[in-house]
């Protein structure tokens, strides 16, 4: 009889343990449930509603009740990840999107949910690289940076693999909405041409330094160069 009662006890105990995890993790179940049920207009509703600045969407209804513009944070690089579109929540199929969470480290190196990519055939400056105007200084390498943000700020971004880099970087010519983001930031003269790997963005160089765009509008060293003396 004994022996009995310490196994209920026993038996009790554990699930007295268990049961505050059981209760969580239908809870989580739950509440997943319920995101996913939601309605799309209703998501992007509550985001307005949430959004911590003044204008998130073009043409959304302001906390002090006026009418956004067109110009929005949705059209600009904020940070957030920005619902204003049926679009931004759903694919062509109807299926919820995963968004990527896309994180810009300089001009020439992203990271995209965890993934590490080097971008092929161009070489940005570094993020504590200086360049020159009219003999002054500026810093070029947090503007090459700031320049790849707002070329990917959300869009649809894929990379092409080409090669794995010594440290363990996808090296890629990557997409953002269909454009070549490597030829962009090339022939926007925020980086240059890496003609020791690849020769297909000198004439995006040229074009540049013809133009004195990015950096060519006055004087810099060159990022790898900059790497060896720094």
């Amino acid at each position: 009889m004994l022996s009995l009662i310490q196994k209920f006890m026993k038996k009790q105990i554990i699930y007295s343990i268990d049961l505050p995890y059981i209760i969580f993790f239908i809870l989580i179940i739950f509440l997943s449930n319920i995101t996913n049920s939601k309605d799309p207009e209703q998501i992007i509703k509550e985001f307005i509603t949430q959004y911590p600045g003044k204008c998130p969407c073009p043409y959304s209804m302001m906390s002090n009740g006026k009418v956004c513009g067109k110009k929005s944070a949705y059209l600009k690089s904020s940070g957030y990840e920005l619902l204003c579109y049926v679009s931004d929540i759903k694919d062509k199929k109807g299926k919820f999107i995963e968004k990527k969470n896309v994180k810009i480290i300089d001009g020439d190196t992203i990271h995209i949910n965890k993934k590490k990519y080097r971008l092929y055939g161009i070489d940005a400056p570094e993020i504590n690289q200086k360049c020159k105007i009219n003999k002054k200084e500026y810093k070029c390498g947090i503007k090459s940076k700031v320049f790849l943000k707002s070329l990917t700020s959300n869009k649809e971004i894929i990379c092409r693999k080409k090669d794995i880099d010594k440290y363990k970087r996808i090296v890629a010519v990557c997409f953002a909405n269909g454009e070549n983001i490597n030829q962009i930031m090339v022939k926007s003269g925020w980086a240059i041409a890496y003609r020791y790997y690849s020769k297909d963005y000198i004439e995006d160089e040229i074009f540049a330094k013809k133009n004195r765009l990015g950096m060519w509008k006055g004087s810099f060293t060159n990022p790898g160069y900059w790497r060896r003396k720094n």
